[in-house]
Protein backbone atom coordinates (compact mmCIF):
# COMPACT_ATOMS: atom_id res chain seq x y z
CA UNK A 1 0.00 0.00 0.00
CA UNK A 2 1.24 3.47 -0.95
CA UNK A 3 1.08 6.38 1.49
CA UNK A 4 2.39 9.92 1.98
CA UNK A 5 3.09 11.34 5.41
CA UNK A 6 5.16 13.94 7.22
CA UNK A 7 8.68 12.62 7.78
CA UNK A 8 10.04 12.15 11.28
CA UNK A 9 13.61 12.02 12.54
CA UNK A 10 13.40 8.23 12.47
CA UNK A 11 13.36 8.55 8.65
CA UNK A 12 16.42 10.82 8.41
CA UNK A 13 18.99 8.14 7.66
CA UNK A 14 16.86 6.57 4.92
CA UNK A 15 16.04 9.91 3.28
CA UNK A 16 19.71 10.93 3.34
CA UNK A 17 20.66 7.59 1.78
CA UNK A 18 18.13 8.11 -1.04
CA UNK A 19 19.39 11.64 -1.60
CA UNK A 20 23.00 10.44 -1.65
CA UNK A 21 22.10 7.73 -4.15
CA UNK A 22 20.60 10.40 -6.43
CA UNK A 23 23.23 13.17 -6.15
CA UNK A 24 26.30 11.13 -5.26
CA UNK A 25 27.15 12.80 -1.95
CA UNK A 26 25.75 13.63 1.49
CA UNK A 27 25.91 17.42 1.14
CA UNK A 28 22.21 17.97 1.91
CA UNK A 29 21.99 15.93 5.11
CA UNK A 30 21.71 19.00 7.34
CA UNK A 31 19.06 20.53 5.05
CA UNK A 32 17.02 17.32 5.14
CA UNK A 33 17.30 17.10 8.94
CA UNK A 34 16.21 20.72 9.36
CA UNK A 35 13.22 20.20 7.06
CA UNK A 36 12.18 17.14 9.06
CA UNK A 37 12.52 18.99 12.36
CA UNK A 38 10.44 21.87 10.97
CA UNK A 39 7.78 19.49 9.57
CA UNK A 40 8.50 20.62 5.99
CA UNK A 41 9.32 17.17 4.62
CA UNK A 42 6.83 14.71 3.18
CA UNK A 43 7.77 11.14 2.37
CA UNK A 44 6.24 8.54 0.11
CA UNK A 45 6.38 4.92 1.10
CA UNK A 46 5.16 1.77 -0.53
CA UNK A 47 4.75 -1.17 1.84
CA UNK A 48 7.82 -0.87 4.09
CA UNK A 49 9.99 0.95 1.53
CA UNK A 50 10.46 4.73 1.48
CA UNK A 51 10.51 5.61 -2.20
CA UNK A 52 10.80 9.41 -2.23
CA UNK A 53 10.45 12.69 -0.40
CA UNK A 54 9.63 16.37 -0.86
CA UNK A 55 10.96 19.40 1.00
CA UNK A 56 9.13 22.72 1.03
CA UNK A 57 9.48 26.24 2.37
CA UNK A 58 6.92 28.95 3.02
CA UNK A 59 9.14 31.94 2.38
CA UNK A 60 9.24 32.40 -1.39
CA UNK A 61 8.03 36.00 -1.61
CA UNK A 62 5.18 35.10 0.74
CA UNK A 63 4.25 31.90 -1.10
CA UNK A 64 4.92 28.20 -0.66
CA UNK A 65 7.84 26.73 -2.59
CA UNK A 66 8.69 23.09 -3.25
CA UNK A 67 12.45 23.18 -2.99
CA UNK A 68 13.29 19.51 -3.48
CA UNK A 69 11.62 16.39 -4.84
CA UNK A 70 13.71 13.21 -4.74
CA UNK A 71 12.59 9.77 -5.88
CA UNK A 72 14.66 6.64 -5.42
CA UNK A 73 16.07 5.70 -8.86
CA UNK A 74 14.60 2.19 -8.68
CA UNK A 75 11.12 3.68 -8.06
CA UNK A 76 11.03 6.32 -10.78
CA UNK A 77 8.35 6.67 -13.45
CA UNK A 78 5.68 5.32 -11.12
CA UNK A 79 3.96 8.61 -10.24
CA UNK A 80 5.75 9.14 -6.92
CA UNK A 81 6.94 12.70 -7.65
CA UNK A 82 3.43 13.58 -8.85
CA UNK A 83 1.86 12.06 -5.74
CA UNK A 84 4.20 13.99 -3.44
CA UNK A 85 3.60 17.28 -5.26
CA UNK A 86 -0.18 16.79 -5.34
CA UNK A 87 -0.24 15.95 -1.63
CA UNK A 88 1.72 19.10 -0.84
CA UNK A 89 -0.40 21.35 -3.06
CA UNK A 90 -3.61 20.00 -1.47
CA UNK A 91 -2.40 20.93 2.02
CA UNK A 92 -0.89 24.29 1.08
CA UNK A 93 -2.54 27.41 2.45
CA UNK A 94 -0.85 29.52 -0.20
CA UNK A 95 -2.79 30.83 -3.21
CA UNK A 96 0.22 29.98 -5.36
CA UNK A 97 2.73 27.16 -5.04
CA UNK A 98 6.07 27.64 -6.76
CA UNK A 99 8.85 25.24 -7.62
CA UNK A 100 11.73 25.05 -10.06
CA UNK A 101 13.93 22.71 -12.03
CA UNK A 102 16.93 22.99 -14.28
CA UNK A 103 16.36 23.44 -17.99
CA UNK A 104 18.19 20.14 -18.51
CA UNK A 105 15.70 18.25 -16.29
CA UNK A 106 13.04 17.60 -18.91
CA UNK A 107 11.49 14.78 -16.85
CA UNK A 108 10.63 17.17 -14.02
CA UNK A 109 9.38 19.77 -16.49
CA UNK A 110 6.92 17.18 -17.82
CA UNK A 111 5.78 16.38 -14.26
CA UNK A 112 5.09 20.05 -13.52
CA UNK A 113 3.22 20.55 -16.78
CA UNK A 114 1.13 17.40 -16.25
CA UNK A 115 0.14 18.66 -12.78
CA UNK A 116 -1.03 22.04 -14.06
CA UNK A 117 2.02 24.11 -13.16
CA UNK A 118 2.95 26.81 -15.66
CA UNK A 119 6.28 28.44 -16.39
CA UNK A 120 6.68 31.62 -14.42
CA UNK A 121 10.24 32.69 -15.14
CA UNK A 122 13.89 31.76 -15.52
CA UNK A 123 16.89 32.34 -13.29
CA UNK A 124 20.29 32.30 -14.92
CA UNK A 125 23.66 31.78 -13.24
CA UNK A 126 22.67 29.33 -10.50
CA UNK A 127 24.15 26.35 -12.35
CA UNK A 128 26.55 27.35 -15.11
CA UNK A 129 24.96 26.81 -18.50
CA UNK A 130 21.77 25.26 -17.08
CA UNK A 131 19.12 27.91 -16.27
CA UNK A 132 16.58 27.29 -13.52
CA UNK A 133 12.96 27.36 -14.73
CA UNK A 134 10.43 28.59 -12.17
CA UNK A 135 6.97 27.03 -12.20
CA UNK A 136 3.78 28.07 -10.41
CA UNK A 137 0.46 26.41 -9.69
CA UNK A 138 -2.29 28.84 -8.88
CA UNK A 139 -4.97 27.59 -6.51
CA UNK A 140 -8.36 26.90 -8.02
CA UNK A 141 -11.08 29.25 -6.82
CA UNK A 142 -13.53 27.61 -4.41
Amino acid sequence: MSDIKVAGLEHLQTLCAIDQEVIGNASRSDEIQQAIEEKRCLLHHFADDITGFLISTEDFFGYDFISLVIVKPSARRKGIASALINAYVKTSNSLKVFSSTNQSNTSMQHVFQALGFVKSGVINNLDDGDPEIIYVKIASPL
